[in-house]
């Protein structure tokens, strides 16, 4: 019996196209923890996801990059019951936002009051959903934390609000009973992110289809 490959299939209308999308791939995923490292410096609260890793990080003495990776790593161990297809971007999500994220905390100094932390947060907000749409346009897989939450729908049926929500809850109580810095940015978080990834993702899809075709069009050399 043929057995489904556990790796999403690449289509690209041309090697050209395959090469600007990896590109564009490495650029989001780097713009993303360029991000994550602007909310954390930013001191006023982080993401759900990032509580946890703040915590653990604290707890552990680790660095904040290191414990993103690891999570992420154990993240994809929980795609293999849901039978989840692994792509490039979902291997490369996982191994590159954590260094980048620490790479922006080395450069990033902790500004000296909430009035240019608060700012500094904001900015980190705009840039992670412009990045998360550039990763997401060049199309080549979710990333870990997005496949757990899809997964879960497709086996359990229920809608994707609740599964997020419960989710992202208990990640957010695990890592605030660890420790993990909660305030105003983990709320403007929860009720930002969504409507900004909506306005620059079909943005970003649109200038990367269009390239695509025009891509498709030009004979190859």
């Amino acid at each position: 019996m043929h057995r489904r490959s556990i790796f999403l299939p690449i289509s690209a209308t041309s090697r050209r196209d395959v090469l600007e999308r990896i590109v564009q791939l490495l650029v989001g995923l780097f713009l993303y923890g360029v991000a994550l490292g602007l909310m954390v410096r930013g001191g006023i609260g982080v993401a759900p996801w990032d509580v946890l890793a703040l915590g653990i990080a604290g707890k552990a003495g680790i660095g904040y990059g290191v414990v993103t990776v690891l999570v992420s790593v154990l993240v994809l161990v929980l795609w293999i019951p849901l039978r989840q297809r692994v792509g490039l971007g979902t291997l490369l999500n996982a191994l590159l936002v954590g260094p980048s994220a620490d790479l922006a905390l080395a450069i990033l100094p902790a500004p000296p009051s909430i009035w240019i932390g608060a700012p500094m947060f904001v900015a980190g907000l705009l840039l992670l959903a412009f990045a998360t749409g550039l990763y997401i346009a060049a199309d080549f897989g979710p990333g870990p934390r997005d496949g757990l939450m899809t997964g879960l729908v497709a086996r359990t049926g229920w809608p994707v609000w609740l599964v997020r929500t419960l989710i992202e809850g208990s990640v957010l109580l695990i890592g605030f009973l660890l420790g993990g810095p909660v305030g105003v940015g983990t709320v403007l978080f929860a009720f930002g992110v969504g409507p900004l990834i909506g306005w620059f993702l079909p943005w970003t899809t649109r200038v990367r289809a269009t390239r695509s075709r025009q891509l498709a069009r030009t004979p190859s050399r």
